[in-house]
């Protein structure tokens, strides 16, 4: 029943070329394991050189933390260890509040092997792969969301009431569903949820999750 309500991406392929077509494409990419190699210590998930020089595209906008931390393209030079300036940051305010607890969480499981706290500026992340593979998230009480982001994101880029515009937003995380509804709602593009099996989502369509873990 599943299968028949959210179909393989990949199976529908023609259908979906054909509703982008004499439209805008504009792509939502997960970052990590796409732009930067899966890395078993999260702080070390960082673009490589290699990929900076294939992928040559000055335009990108980068939305980190949940959508907290949105980045566009510079007006500066050229650089890639200053390519990004500040787009947006909505929860600002609490990252004097982020860096205590992190360092309370830091201080609490640092003896528990196969334990670790990523800190990702507006928001925590305390990673047990060793000991019960679970990932606890500390974020913000603020209004805001991976869909908002994806909101913003299209305003800011000048695509929100354009009606030639299809974006298309890939990723597979749970909190990726507020994003996959803003497109359902919006009946303007489509979600692809990445997973090994379909599953109840927001998401138009998903594909087969290939990656190994």
């Amino acid at each position: 029943m599943e299968q028949l309500r959210h179909p393989s991406a990949l199976e529908m392929l023609e259908q979906i070329t054909n509703a982008s077509k004499g439209k805008q494409i504009v792509m939502f990419l997960d970052y990590d394991g796409t732009l930067s190699p899966i890395v078993e210590d999260p702080d070390r998930a960082y673009m490589s050189d290699a990929v900076y020089s294939f992928v040559q595209l000055a335009e990108l906008y980068y939305a980190g933390s949940h959508g907290m931390d949105i980045k566009g393209p510079s007006k500066g030079p050229k650089d890639k260890n200053d390519a990004q300036s500040v787009l947006f940051q909505p929860a600002s305010e609490f990252v004097p509040m982020i860096d205590k607890v992190y360092k309370a969480l830091f201080d609490k499981t640092k003896s528990i092997p196969g334990a670790n706290v990523e800190h990702n500026k507006f928001c925590l992340s305390v990673h047990y792969p060793c000991v019960d593979e679970k990932v606890f998230e500390i974020r913000p009480t603020i209004k805001w969301d991976k869909g908002k982001a994806l909101e913003f994101l299209l305003e800011s880029l000048g695509y929100a009431n354009c009606t030639d515009v299809f974006p298309v937003y890939i990723r597979d995380d749970r909190t990726d569903e507020d994003a996959f509804k803003v497109l359902r709602d919006r009946g303007q593009g489509f979600g692809i949820l990445v997973s090994k099996i379909p599953k109840d989502t927001n998401a138009s369509y998903w594909c087969r999750d290939g990656l190994k873990k």
